[in-house]
């Protein structure tokens, strides 16, 4: 993971609505860490029938703060961009509470167990009501939300596209303050970065991701972010070039100064560049070790 230049001005304070825009309001979870940043945010979209995106954690306090901001209204559909369980869980306390429809891609299909793994795992128990693929929406009062597939981080990650106000809902796909962690066997390298030249093609105008602040004029951002792991991919490529041939090898000697907490965050996300340089042919997997294909 790599830190990027984000509004520092951001302070937001868990379990206190925040209004970000005439349609959006943001309710903070109190989970902070390493991959979550200052907590997990959910919004709310639209007044009087609303929609909740990214319900989060399963959280006494941040379920009392969703029903606490929603209070007098009518919740008709909770979205979640991804199944991570930072994400995902509350979603079904929330449709006993409201009566919403859950709404997201779907759930994950199993993947060869690659063996390493985060602490942050994946909410096997999601399974939305309504399935959405790419380009459909969702209405409600004064609102309407698109989904866009955004497969990569995860495999079920969809952003979402508020019409009315130019926004989209980035989940984990694009963050302000952070590059996204790319896991295998769900996270896939080739295809989040062909769904950040997806987000190339569009023209939302704020992103709203569910860590950290808001970002103006997205688009350097994306195109920063591909540019960073377009010259990961090639760093990790020289290594084994140089006679890396193991996972930790690369990490060693790429990630040598970075936080012992995100080691394994580095480890999967090396994992994934070597998976698609592996695609690409440009890499082979023999005898348990990388090594450049042979052309």
């Amino acid at each position: 993971m790599t830190t990027l230049e984000f509004d520092r001005d951001f302070r937001a304070v868990p379990g206190v609505v925040d209004q970000v825009s005439v349609l959006v309001r943001r309710v903070l979870c109190n989970n902070p860490g390493p991959f979550t940043f200052t907590g997990t945010s959910s919004f709310i979209v639209g007044r009087g029938q609303v929609a909740i995106i990214d319900p989060g954690p399963d959280d006494v306090a941040h379920f009392a703060a969703l029903l606490a901001a929603v209070r007098g209204e009518t919740v008709s559909h909770v979205l979640v961009t991804h199944s991570h369980t930072d994400h995902s869980p509350l979603a079904a306390r929330l449709k006993v509470a409201t009566g919403a429809i859950t709404v997201g891609f779907g759930p994950v299909v199993s993947r060869e167990d690659t063996g390493l793994r985060l602490d942050a795992s994946i909410d096997h128990a999601f399974k939305p009501d309504l399935r959405m693929g790419h380009g459909e929406t969702v209405e409600g009062a004064g609102w309407t939300l698109q989904a866009v597939f955004t497969p990569g981080h995860m495999s079920n990650h969809l952003c979402f596209a508020l019409q009315e106000e130019k926004v989209l809902f980035t989940g984990d796909h694009v963050m302000a303050w952070s590059t996204s962690v790319i896991a295998p066997p769900d996270g896939n390298m080739a295809q989040y970065m062909a769904s950040l030249r997806l987000l190339l093609e569009r023209d939302e105008d704020i992103y709203l991701p569910a860590h950290g602040p808001s970002r103006r004029d997205p688009k350097p951002l994306v195109r920063g972010l591909l540019a960073h792991r377009e010259m990961r991919e090639a760093a990790i490529l020289n290594r084994i070039r140089e006679g890396d041939r193991t996972i930790a090898e690369i990490v060693r000697a790429i990630y040598a100064d970075v936080d012992p907490k995100l080691r394994g965050a580095a480890a999967l996300s090396t994992l994934a560049h070597v998976e698609h340089l592996i695609e690409q042919g440009r890499v082979d997997r023999r005898d348990g070790v990388y090594k450049t294909a042979k052309t």
